[in-house]
């Protein structure tokens, strides 16, 4: 009964996500800088989880859409819609970026675009300017009406069935670029040396060698905390930052052929310059929104109701796996606010004729499981640090006790509408840690 209020009700979802949000604004900022140099493992390791995939898509989208869109504009799309949330977004735990169903809603938009004689392949991002602000008014209305009361009633399985889908289209794009990789590229002459068949395969079998060593020993540095070798310091570095070492030593890997092999081999990303000229036509394209038949401005509304659905589900479900209750997370949702958020940042993109960004899977749940490692270890070092602290002073098991409390309690979050913690629960883990020093 109190979801379907809180659905009629305009604006009640959102004033009370932003009453949330106010009370921990200043702390997000300051627990941040309060956190140290540790702080950048986990922004290092999802700054390369979150770029790497959305420079694949530019890719992507680049073969579907003729050029019009590149990995510059998934770039560009992903930085903007990322500083505006993660300023005035009401989830930072929530990742922002470039996905791949809307790789597959702009691939499906421009071959509809570019058969029609009086739209065209030049008048599809304009067009699509149209969509992007249909979508953002639906979203926006969606949001002033509170439809996220209802995501509080979808399942854990429904979430992890989403993130399934987008398990199986990340792995269908991997495999469908490896193939690629043994093919002429499409709009590229079959005669150049690079292209010929034993190139081809050489180009190939390079890149499957760059995929699966980049993948393995990224995931092998993962887990290097509980390597029995090395010093433990060397395996948290590892641990900490493997991802983007891996990622930096196979790009160098990558460059290793000698000067015998074809420029083409192995094949590298075209990434146009955003400032030369001829690129403005994608940042302008709200000059040429006019030039749209009246049909067609009518006719946007149909994708533009996809998209929104498709938005409202992605971005929701993301910022509901980043808050899963194993995360023990403390601090309010605010799903109704960054959908509002969300509707503004879908038609600034759509204005500036680059794709929208929204929450992203895996990405998101990702980000907090690594600040959630971050805080792990962070408290156990302040609880080990106390109790060895106190046991040098000679005070006795109470006392201990006492004082690993205390730090505890002063590790948490400091808001009022925090429940405290079970003094059972917590003087199991204050046992459990003081047994681990010895």
């Amino acid at each position: 009964m109190e979801g379907a209020e809180t659905f009629i009700v305009p604006l009640r979802g959102v004033k009370d996500d932003l009453r949330g949000r106010l009370l921990c604004y200043k702390q997000d900022w300051t627990g941040g800088f309060t956190a140290g140099f540790r702080i950048l493992a986990p922004t290092t390791y999802i700054f390369f989880a979150s770029a790497i995939p959305v420079i694949s898509f530019g890719e992507q989208l680049e073969r579907n859409t003729d050029g019009f869109i590149t990995a510059v504009q998934t770039l560009a799309s992903t930085a903007l819609c990322g500083i505006i949330h993660s300023i005035i977004g009401g989830q930072p735990l929530l990742i922002l970026g470039v996905a791949e169903p809307t790789v597959l809603m702009y691939t499906f938009m421009y071959n509809f675009a570019k058969h029609r004689p009086d739209l065209g392949s030049k008048l599809f991002l304009p067009w699509t300017a149209w969509v992007c602000v249909w979508s953002a008014v639906l979203l926006i209305l969606l949001a002033i009406l509170g439809a996220c009361s209802i995501i509080n009633r979808f399942t854990r399985l429904a979430g992890e069935l989403f993130g399934l889908l987008i398990a199986v289209l990340f792995l269908q794009q991997a495999i469908k670029g490896l193939v690629d990789e043994f093919r002429v590229p499409e709009r590229e002459s079959p005669n150049l040396t690079e292209y010929q068949p034993c190139w081809r395969f050489a180009n190939g079998m390079f890149a499957l060698v760059l995929s699966f060593g980049l993948l393995l020993t990224a995931l092998k540095s993962r887990t290097a905390r509980s390597w029995r070798y090395g010093a433990g310091s060397i395996r948290g570095l590892i641990a900490d930052y493997g991802v983007p070492l891996m990622v930096l030593m196979w790009t160098a890997v990558s460059y290793t052929p000698s000067h015998s092999i074809p420029d083409g081999v192995p094949r590298r990303l075209f990434s146009p310059n955003p400032w030369s000229p001829g690129a403005y036509e994608n940042w302008t394209v709200i000059k040429d929104m006019t030039s749209v038949p009246v049909v067609y401005i009518i006719g946007a509304f149909i994708p533009a109701t996809m998209v929104a659905v498709l938005y409202y589900f992605d971005h929701s479900v993301a910022s509901q796996l980043a808050q899963q209750s194993e995360f023990n997370l403390r601090k309010p949702s605010s799903y109704h606010y960054d959908l509002l958020l969300l509707g503004f940042m879908v038609m600034i993109c759509g204005l500036l004729g680059i794709p929208p960004s929204n929450g992203v899977i895996p990405q998101s749940p990702m980000h907090t499981k690594s600040l959630a490692t971050l805080k792990h270890q962070l408290m156990r070092s302040r609880l080990v640090a106390t109790a060895r602290r106190c046991m040098n002073e000679n005070g006795s098991l109470g006392q201990v006790y006492g004082r690993m409390q205390e730090a505890y309690q002063h590790m948490q979050t400091p808001l009022h509408y925090q429940q405290p913690s079970a003094s059972n629960k917590v003087s199991d883990a204050h046992k459990h840690i003081y047994i681990c020093i010895f």
